[in-house]
């Protein structure tokens, strides 16, 4: 009798390690396919690791690489979970991100077991990500067709799948009308118990300085450091920020080396070289980290008077939900992501993208008047344990699994 859950992930745990873990505690079996990346997985999951027998094609239809690497990821992920059928997995649910195509022919190995696909980002070819901001990655005719063509399997998955799970309202209404029906938002969400305010403490810097605090810190946290997050609208905004305030500090957080959402930089740079190409800063003021611990990165949301968070019309990142627990003054682009975080005016701001005066501005007057948004800071930190909780999440997911037939005891 099928039992238990199968994740898959192109990179397990990836937003499924909470819910796993959770599964784990309460006896509920599991097990996971995922690409032999380096991830560690979850103690108690039997991870099936799969490896790709080759890349895409010289001669494949432009349009169609896409699909033909997530076809052979398909492919590789249906023979590494059957090799978990043959140790006797059945599982009940099947919960799988379906942005790699790993889901596509799992339904042939276990056609009892019920489906939850993951919607992180449905793609469009316009009014979304693509088109938004052209400075750097120019849209020409085929840009739609290239854009568009990045479905196909998904489309596949959500067509199969008897739910799917999207994690902000955003990107639930990415989804074609056909998949709505289906849809619903739970957000994986962080742990607001563990991540909330608290005194700031000094800072040491890599060069062995000190920021004290009480200094006028800004901060921003931009994994892969590239203009989709608005590395180039932060650059232009740092000059007069820093001539306006003498004592402010900007703390960057993020590495330049990471493979990009928005695209590659041009060869033999990073986007941190283009966004900041003929900006002048004084470096003894802005702080590149890096990747930091994450015990870092919280300790230097906890130092500054705001946090700065812009995004293209893409997926909302952890590190803006983390900085709305730790109760920072929030400044943000009026981009459809936010909406589902940020008001303005009430738990935030939020500016036009391109605006790079306004972001100045607001900067400043972040630096020169810090007591100022104690409401901000207060209520960004209830939206994060109204919508963000991660305890919240969990148990969406655990009713959601429950009615799909999967026995889990109560917490």
């Amino acid at each position: 009798m099928p039992r238990g859950v199968l994740f898959v992930h192109n990179n397990f745990p990836g937003q499924f390690r909470d819910l796993a873990r959770t599964l784990v505690a309460r006896g509920v079996p599991c097990c996971a396919v995922s690409q032999n990346h380096n991830n560690t997985g979850i103690e108690g999951v039997r991870l099936a690791r799969y490896v790709l027998p080759r890349g895409t094609g010289k001669d494949v239809f432009p349009l169609a690489v896409r699909a033909e690497a997530d076809l052979i990821r398909a492919r590789s992920a249906y023979e590494a979970a059957k090799a978990l059928k043959a140790e006797g997995w059945d599982p009940a649910v099947i919960v799988g991100h379906a942005g790699w195509g790993e889901m596509t022919f799992l339904g042939e190995l276990f056609p009892q077991a019920k489906q939850v696909a993951f919607a992180e980002f449905y793609y469009h070819g316009q009014g979304y990500d693509v088109g938004f901001d052209t400075e750097f990655i120019p849209v020409d005719d085929e840009t739609p067709f290239r854009t568009k063509a990045k479905n196909l399997t998904m489309c596949m998955a959500y067509a199969e799948a008897d739910a799917i799970v999207a994690p902000t309202e955003f990107q639930a209404g990415a989804l074609p009308q056909a998949f709505r029906d289906r849809a619903q938002v739970i957000h994986e969400g962080v742990d607001v118990a563990a991540i909330r305010p608290a005194p700031a403490e000094p800072f040491a810097l890599d060069d062995g300085r000190v920021i004290a605090p009480g200094a006028p810190v800004i901060t921003y946290v931009n994994n892969n450091m590239e203009p989709l997050r608005g590395l180039h609208i932060l650059a232009r905004a740092l000059p007069r920020l820093l001539a306006e305030v003498p004592q402010a500090q900007v703390i960057i957080i993020g590495n330049p080396s990471r493979r990009a959402y928005g695209g590659s930089a041009p060869e033999g740079e990073t986007w941190k070289d283009v966004c900041f190409r003929g900006v002048a800063y004084d470096p003894a003021r802005v702080h590149f980290l890096g990747t930091v611990p994450h015990a870092r990165m919280l300790a230097a949301l906890r130092l500054g008077v705001a946090h700065v968070y812009y995004t293209y019309p893409f997926v909302l990142s952890w590190s803006l939900v983390e900085a709305m627990a730790s109760g920072c003054n929030i400044i943000g682009s009026d981009t459809g992501p936010l909406h589902d975080a940020i008001e303005d005016g009430v738990n935030g701001r939020l500016l036009p993208f391109f605006d790079v005066d306004a972001l100045s501005g607001a900067m400043i007057a972040a630096c020169r008047e810090p007591g100022a948004y104690g409401a901000y800071r207060v209520k960004a930190r209830a939206v994060a344990e109204e919508r963000f909780s991660a305890a919240k999440g969990r148990e969406a997911w655990l009713d959601l699994l429950r009615g799909l037939g999967v026995a889990i005891s109560a917490g």
